[in-house]
């Protein structure tokens, strides 16, 4: 099965749905990773893309993402702020490029932003680019028009909005904004110009089924930055509760994404380090991108750890994919 698999996606083919669905309940698990890192590498080659991430506007939020921290209707304890000190943005970006990190976003809590707070953002772009080589992205919430083009005029060159979940899943995760909303700023950002980053969160309560639709939903897109988050149940959300999912079925996800999504850059993010050094594992099962540093309300593994262990997976860290 695995084989039939890779010859269709090698000929120029996509799976669909009953294909994936007969592979996942056929395929020996350490097969099915084995197959999914060399079909990676078969069609990447050994890049990797590194990227960070800058909590730049912290908490305070008005929707009611039953996973989140900074959800204003959720009564936990972060650190809020209007908007990131801008030194401490450029030293995080110094940071990173110092590292070879490739890219860069700056995160911004909220529905969206105004046309007074997206101009001041773009007065930090304007800074974190000088003295360093790093791309930039964005991730503040839904876009107009206006404001994709914008960000734009600030150097931002791919935009990130998650799906978080599959259209069928999602109602069960937010209610104050729909699916289709978080697609139609992924359209507007791809309209602006913007390379297209969006994924999703696993481990929230969803099925097996749920995730392969939110990879192809994905896929229908064109998106080919592709993050995986793992939950990380945070006290006093709605999902604090959830019995973590395990590494069995994360491996699993992500061999199924690289199946299901062969160009993309699978990215693991959030959630990973509770792993431990086995989380390394999901970069042999497909993954060839990943989130480095700090998140926005949890931490991650340090750079300096992260780097050398993409190295001894036989990663090239030097190009930008």
């Amino acid at each position: 099965m695995i084989d039939q698999c890779i010859t269709i996606i090698k000929k120029g083919g996509e799976l669909g749905f009953d294909q994936a669905i007969e592979l996942i309940q056929k395929a020996n698990l350490t097969d099915l990773c084995k197959a999914a890192d060399k079909l990676c590498r078969d069609i990447h080659g050994i890049r990797f893309d590194l990227c960070s991430i800058i909590n730049a506007r912290s908490g305070k939020c008005s929707e009611d993402c039953r996973y989140c921290a900074q959800s204003v209707r959720h009564n936990t304890e972060i650190q809020t702020y209007e908007q990131i000190v801008s030194q401490t943005a450029i030293d995080q970006a110094r940071e990173n490029d110092a590292y070879g990190v490739a890219r860069l976003s700056l995160v911004s809590a909220g529905r969206s932003l105004n046309d007074s707070q997206i101009d001041s953002m773009g007065k930090l772009y304007a800074t974190m680019a000088e003295g360093t080589a790093l791309r930039f992205c964005a991730s503040m919430g839904f876009l107009t028009k206006k404001t994709a083009s914008q960000l734009v005029s600030f150097g931002v060159i791919r935009y990130h909005c998650n799906l978080e979940t599959c259209k069928e899943y999602f109602p069960s995760i937010c209610t104050t904004h729909t699916w289709e909303e978080k697609v139609e700023t992924l359209r507007i950002a791809k309209a602006a110009g913007m390379d297209l980053c969006s994924g999703g969160i696993i481990g929230m309560g969803e099925s097996l089924e749920n995730r392969l639709q939110l990879a192809f939903e994905l896929r229908e897109l064109g998106v080919r930055s592709i993050p995986i988050n793992i939950l990380s149940p945070i006290e006093s959300t709605p999902l604090a509760g959830m019995k973590p999912i395990s590494l069995e079925d994360v491996l699993r996800c992500v061999a199924l994404f690289r199946f299901i999504n062969p160009h993309a850059v699978i990215r693991i993010a959030g959630g990973r380090g509770r792993f431990g050094k086995n989380q390394y594992k999901l970069f042999a099962a497909g993954a060839n991108g990943a989130i480095v540093g700090d998140y926005l309300t949890t931490t991650g593994a340090g750079v300096a750890e992260d780097l050398v262990a993409f190295t001894k997976l036989g990663f090239d860290l030097s190009g930008k994919i």
